[in-house]
């Protein structure tokens, strides 16, 4: 069963709080959060009395079976009439919904009806998502080791394939890794993954293209899946053929920032720190200009929450027990190379916890 009650109590606190009637959950990661439950067309309207949820007959039955303690509503009309003939049976008359997700035509549409006053809010359980429970860390654990799993085949298939003489494409390359999470029972990547191969690897976001994976270069792969719901993101960057001494300094300047950052995951002290420790000592050695994006990110049911491991988060977040989040030094040196390295890490015990296994030392691969 789905531990959703202490999120239900904590949006029952919200409603109380803000002093309306009912509160709107229409965005497929909330819903999940609070449901465990996955669908394309699912809401849910939470009061001080009541949860409800809310999708069409192509999930009601399978929604019957798993949704324990719920009241569960057919959509059979409009999402728009089931949702306010709902709310109306509740006597709502004040209405909260995710103005950072709704779609102004759907809040149009609500807004409609005359009798109910919608007000929006932001980051409605963001609060809460920062900190995972047990069975969250649980199944955060089990993807981690899994992602481990399909690297490292990865890494084989590559080299086998070099071996034989064969040349993949980084869509190739990328497609036998999306192959292989669905194999191992994954429901698909967490994010499209990026396979760089060469010049490519020196943008951050590069999109996996059919160039082909060529020898004497870097190879970057960032990927990650999805898990019981739950995201994965790792990188490595790996060099086909002899390094060159600029890619083996750089490679030891990105390693070393990664665990100087990961010293500074204790619980008390406030997130950026992470971000500043290694930022600092980038800049010791004249390259943090080639280091171009935030230290790192929450991660959970989406592949971005909250907290942020940046500059810009503020002084007062602080490290706290349960939090989850990615530490994902780079630097990019254009038209040339890029390095990356990337592990999740979990706060436990008042430190930080990192469940792969994949070392963070160079993996030199013979061409």
């Amino acid at each position: 069963m789905w531990h959703n009650q202490d999120k239900v109590d904590y949006l029952k606190d919200f409603i109380k709080k803000n002093g309306i009637d009912a509160l709107f959950i229409s965005s497929a990661p909330r819903v999940f959060y609070l449901t465990g439950f996955s669908s394309t067309n699912a809401y849910v309207i939470i009061t001080s009395e009541s949860k409800v949820f809310l999708t069409d007959p192509r999930y009601f039955e399978r929604a019957s079976e798993e949704l324990v303690g719920w009241d569960l509503v057919e959509i059979k009309n409009s999402v728009i009439k089931e949702v306010i003939d709902l709310l109306k049976s509740r006597e709502a008359k004040l209405v909260g919904y995710e103005k950072d997700r709704l779609t102004c035509e759907f809040l149009e549409a609500l807004q409609k009806e005359k009798e109910i006053e919608f007000v929006g809010f932001s980051g409605i359980l963001d609060d809460l998502r920062k900190f995972k429970d047990q069975v969250e860390l649980g199944i955060i654990e089990e993807g981690i080791k899994i992602t481990d799993e399909i690297y490292e085949a990865g890494v084989r298939y590559l080299k086998n394939s070099l071996s034989k003489g064969e040349i993949l494409t980084e869509l190739e390359l990328r497609g036998y890794l999306v192959f292989q999470m669905l194999k191992k029972g994954a429901s698909g990547e967490s994010f499209p993954a990026i396979v760089a191969c060469g010049k490519a690897s020196s943008i951050p976001h590069w999109e996996t293209s059919s160039q082909k994976i060529a020898p004497q270069a870097p190879l970057l792969i960032d990927m990650g899946l999805r898990w019981k719901g739950y995201c994965t993101d790792f990188t490595r960057t790996l060099y086909l053929g002899k390094p060159t001494q600029e890619f083996l300094k750089a490679y030891e300047l990105v390693k070393s920032a990664w665990f100087i950052g990961f010293e500074r995951v204790r619980e008390g002290e406030p997130l950026k720190k992470v971000d500043e420790a290694i930022r600092k000592y980038f800049k010791k050695h004249g390259v943090d200009k080639y280091f171009v994006h935030a230290t790192g990110h929450g991660i959970g049911v989406e592949i971005h929450e909250a907290p942020r491991v940046s500059l810009k988060t503020p002084e007062e977040e602080l490290i706290k027990e349960g939090m989850v989040f990615t530490i994902e030094p780079g630097l990019y040196f254009k038209d040339a190379f890029g390095i990356r390295l990337e592990n999740v890490v979990l706060v436990r015990g008042g430190r930080g916890e990192v469940v792969s296994e994949v070392p963070l030392d160079l993996e030199v691969i013979e061409v």
